[in-house]
This record gives C-alpha cells, sequence and structure tokens, in this order.
C-alpha cells in the first residue's frame, strides 16, 4: 500500500508530542542515558558536581534553545580539562567552537576556579 506524505504527518506528529508531553526519556538505551548523565552521584567530587550542575542547569538549556544539546564526558583534576560532546544542532555547526570556547568555557572557569580548558570530543 501507498500512503502520502499529508495524511501520515498528523499522526506520526502526535505520537511524537504525545511522548514528549509524556515525560519519558528520549532514550531507554542504559549506556546512551549513562553517557550523557549530568545527573551529581555521591561519588562525584565537588569540583564534578559544580560542572555538572552548572552544565543542567545554565549552559545546556541555553544551548538546547538553539536545537543543540551538550553531553558531559568528563573531566581530569590533573589537567584541569572538561570534556563535553556537541550534539544536535551543534555537532557541525559553524559556531560551535565559538560556542565551546566563550560561551561554555568562560562560564566554566568563572565560576569553578580548577577548570582550565573546554575540550570537544567527537
Amino acid at each position: 500500500d501507498e500512503y502520502s506524505w499529508p495524511l501520515l504527518k498528523p499522526d506520526i506528529f502526535a505520537a511524537i508530542m504525545d511522548h514528549f508531553s509524556s515525560g519519558e526519556p528520549l532514550f531507554t538505551d542504559k549506556e546512551v542515558l549513562e553517557s550523557s548523565d549530568t545527573a551529581i552521584h555521591e561519588d562525584d567530587d565537588e569540583v564534578v558536581a559544580m560542572i555538572k550542575e552548572l552544565l543542567d542547569t545554565r549552559i545546556r538549556p541555553a544551548v538546547q534553545e538553539d536545537g543543540g544539546d551538550i553531553v558531559y564526558r568528563g573531566f581530569n583534576p590533573d589537567t584541569g580539562t572538561v570534556t563535553l560532546k556537541m550534539m544536535g544542532a551543534c555537532s557541525g555547526c559553524p559556531s560551535s567552537a565559538v560556542t565551546l570556547k566563550s560561551g561554555i568555557e568562560n562560564m566554566l572557569m568563572h565560576y569553578i576556579p580548577e577548570v582550565k580548558q573546554v575540550v570537544e570530543v567527537s
């Protein structure tokens, strides 16, 4: 059977909107959820907890408004390096490097003196 897009679009759109309004997670794969987790765990040290809180409350919402997202990948206390992954509209965006250095890095360094640089992993 052949269906046309104008007939399918309302049902597909409704299913997507129902899912988003349900509050269910977008991904259910445990590995994906853990890799993008900015929840503060009891084994996180104080610096990591502050980084995660700042990412979750200030940085991610601003980036998500533009259709992108940021995934926390880690913090190296010896070098002061925060590792992030840019996703969505941010991956491949010409201004993502400016966002990373001028926006994210500056904010993290301002509030958390232990942070010396922010780098992106692919």
